[in-house]
């Protein structure tokens, strides 16, 4: 009769610490990579955002011009003389210009009056008549 004898082999303590330590720097290596290369992704996006906003900037700055010239054009005095002779308007004589007494420089009318007072230390807008 013959037993089977069964080989025993006793583990090195020393292997299993080397394959776990290069499992683990292998594992660093992986996630070192993929981290790189989800960071380069990013990039690659962020480059095209960039573009198509600064193409989106360039047209709206040339929009934003357009739209000066066009104002600039609406203003233009010959223009606006030349659209009220369309519509029927003509300068004014002399008899129908009427000046605002408070906007006339020169010491008369309501603003000379308040400053007048303002400086002599009196109410603003009590007007030049009365008691003095």
């Amino acid at each position: 009769m013959r037993t089977r004898q069964r080989l025993h082999r006793d583990h090195d303590p020393r292997a299993r610490k080397a394959l776990a330590a290069a499992l683990g720097c292998s594992a660093l290596i992986v996630l070192g990579a993929l981290a790189a290369a989800g960071a380069r992704v990013q990039q690659v996006q962020l480059a095209y955002r960039l573009d198509a906003l600064s193409g989106e900037h360039a047209r709206l700055e040339g929009v934003s011009r357009q739209l000066e010239i066009e104002v600039a054009t609406l203003r233009a005095p010959g223009r606006l003389d030349s659209r009220a002779r369309q519509l029927g308007m003509t300068s004014p004589a002399r008899d129908q210009i009427r000046l605002a007494r408070e906007y006339v420089p020169g010491g008369t009318g309501l603003a000379a009056d308040l400053s007048l007072r303002a400086d002599a230390g009196g109410v603003p807008g009590a007007g030049m008549t009365g008691a003095r």
